[in-house]
C-alpha cells in the first residue's frame, strides 16, 4: 500500500490504522510505505511490479494518477483507497469514498484496463484543465481555511472575484486550430473533478477517447448561478459549454496558465494532451465489468 499520510489534510494518515485492521480482517497480506513525493510514489509502484505485488494507492487523486502512470502499459495492477479531498476517481468507479469500506473492493472486485490522459510524458486519471480552473486550483491548494471537498467551491468563488476572460486556441486531433474566449478549457478522461462536479458527464474511463470541454465567456453572475448545475451535469445543455470527443488536443492561451490535473499542476501552456487507451489494469467493483478477481494486495503508503 502506497500511502500519502498528509492527503486530505491528514485524512489518509488518520484512517491508516483502521484501513490496516480491515485489510487484516479480510485476510489481505500487505505492507505499507509512506510517500515522500509523487516521484517517490512512482518508484514504489515500479518496485511493487518487480515484486509481483499489487500497488494500492491510498491518498488523493494526484497520488493515484502518479501510481497509475508508473504502471501504464505493464502487467502491474492498481488498487485504489480514497484518502484525499475530492476522491473523484473513486467516485467515477463507484468505489466507496470511505477508505475502510473501499478495502472490500480489493478482494471482491475484478481488474479492468482503463485509459489514462498524458501531457508531456506525465499521466493523469481524471481531468486536466486550465484558465479559470488554473486560478481556482491554485487557491484551493494554498488555502488552510477550508477542508474537505468544499475547498474547491471556495477556490472557485475566490477565483471568480478577480477573473477576466482569456483567449484559448484549441487544435483537436488533425483539425484546424480555433480560438475561443472564455473561462476554461478542460480535457476529461473521467467525468468528475472538484469533489463531485460532473464536468464531462459522458466521459468514460474505458472508451479510448477524451472529452474536451470548453467554457465560453458569459457574465460572472450567470456563471455563479450555473456553477451548482455542474454537480448534476446539467450545464452541458447550455450554449456556453461545448463538449467534443477527441484523441489528442493542443491548447495555447493569450496569457500564461498552468495546466492542472487531478488537483496538481502538471504542465504549463502551451500543452498537448492525448489519450493512452487501456493503459493501466485497475481493480474496480465487480459490477464494473472486470475480468480477474484479486486475492493479494500490496499497499504503498
Amino acid at each position: 500500500m502506497i500511502v500519502n499520510p498528509v492527503a486530505g489534510g491528514g485524512r489518509a494518515g488518520r484512517a491508516l490504522p483502521a484501513v490496516r485492521a480491515e485489510l487484516n480482517r479480510l485476510g489481505l497480506e500487505h505492507r505499507v510505505q509512506a510517500t515522500l513525493s509523487l516521484e517517490h510514489a512512482r518508484t514504489l509502484a515500479r518496485d511493487a511490479i518487480k515484486a509481483g505485488e499489487i500497488a494500492v494507492a491510498f491518498g488523493g487523486d494526484g497520488l493515484i494518477g502518479a501510481v497509475a502512470g508508473a504502471l501504464r502499459h505493464t502487467d502491474g495492477v492498481l488498487g485504489v483507497l480514497p484518502g484525499g479531498r475530492g476522491n473523484d476517481f473513486a467516485r467515477s468507479l463507484s468505489i466507496p469514498v470511505n477508505p475502510v469500506s473501499a478495502c472490500a473492493v480489493l478482494i471482491t472486485g475484478s481488474t479492468k484496463r482503463l485509459d489514462l490522459g498524458s501531457v508531456g510524458g506525465r499521466t493523469f486519471i481524471g481531468i486536466a484543465s486550465c484558465g479559470f480552473d488554473s486560478v481556482a486550483n491554485r487557491i484551493a491548494n494554498e488555502t488552510k481555511l477550508v477542508r474537505g471537498n468544499l475547498v474547491y467551491a471556495y477556490g472557485a468563488m475566490r477565483a471568480l472575484a478577480g477573473w477576466r476572460p482569456a483567449s484559448f486556441t484549441v487544435t483537436v486531433d488533425d483539425d484546424e486550430p480555433r480560438t475561443v474566449t472564455g473561462y476554461t478549457v478542460a480535457v476529461a478522461n473521467s467525468g468528475l473533478y472538484g469533489g463531485g462536479m460532473r464536468l464531462a458527464p459522458e466521459a468514460r474511463l474505458d472508451d479510448g477517447r477524451l472529452d474536451l470541454v470548453i467554457i465560453s465567456d458569459f457574465p460572472r453572475l450567470r456563471f455563479l448561478a450555473v456553477l451548482p448545475t455542474v454537480f448534476m451535469g446539467k450545464h452541458v445543455n447550455r450554449p456556453e459549454f461545448q463538449v467534443v470527443r477527441v484523441s489528442r488536443v493542443r491548447i495555447t492561451a493569450s496569457r500564461p496558465f498552468t495546466l492542472y490535473a487531478d488537483g496538481d499542476p502538471i504542465a504549463e501552456l502551451p500543452a498537448e494532451i492525448e489519450v493512452l487507451p487501456a493503459a493501466v489494469q485497475t481493480i474496480v467493483p465487480a459490477a464494473g465489468g472486470g475480468t480477474a478477481a484479486v486475492s493479494k494486495a500490496a499497499v504503498s503508503a
